[in-house]
C-alpha cells in the first residue's frame, strides 16, 4: 500500500467511518475512495484530497505530497507525521508530550541495561 492509501486508510479508520459514510460527508463516491485506499488512481483529484483532508483532520499539503503533487518546502511534512497524524488525529500540546515521553520510556525500556 503506497503512503497515501495507507495514510487514508488509517484516518478513515480512526474517525472509525466507513467508505459510504465518507461517501456521505464529502459527495465522493464509495468506490473512488476505495480506488484511492487501493492504489488504484494515480492522480487523486486535488478537490477530492482537501474534502478528505477536512473530513479526518489531516494537512492538505500532506495528502497532495502523498498524491505525489509538489508541495512547496515550506508546508512539507515528512511522512512519519502524517502517519501518525493519521493515527492519532489532532493533539493538544500537553498530549505530544505525554506521547513523547510515554515513547522515551518504551524505548528505554526496549533497549534495556547494558
Amino acid at each position: 500500500m503506497s503512503e497515501l492509501g495507507e495514510t487514508l486508510t488509517l484516518a478513515r479508520e480512526r474517525k472509525a467511518l466507513t467508505l459510504r459514510e465518507v461517501e456521505g460527508v464529502t459527495g465522493v463516491s464509495n468506490a473512488y475512495l476505495s480506488q484511492l485506499e487501493n492504489d488504484r488512481i494515480k492522480a487523486p483529484s486535488p478537490k477530492v484530497l482537501h474534502k478528505l483532508a477536512e473530513l479526518y483532520e489531516l494537512p492538505y499539503a500532506a495528502l497532495m505530497t502523498a498524491a505525489g503533487y509538489p508541495v512547496a518546502e515550506s508546508a512539507a511534512i515528512p511522512s512519519e507525521a502524517v502517519r501518525l497524524a493519521a493515527r492519532l488525529g489532532p493533539t493538544s500540546p500537553d498530549e505530544e508530550d505525554a506521547l513523547a515521553d510515554y515513547l522515551e520510556f518504551i524505548r528505554k525500556r526496549k533497549s534495556g541495561p547494558r
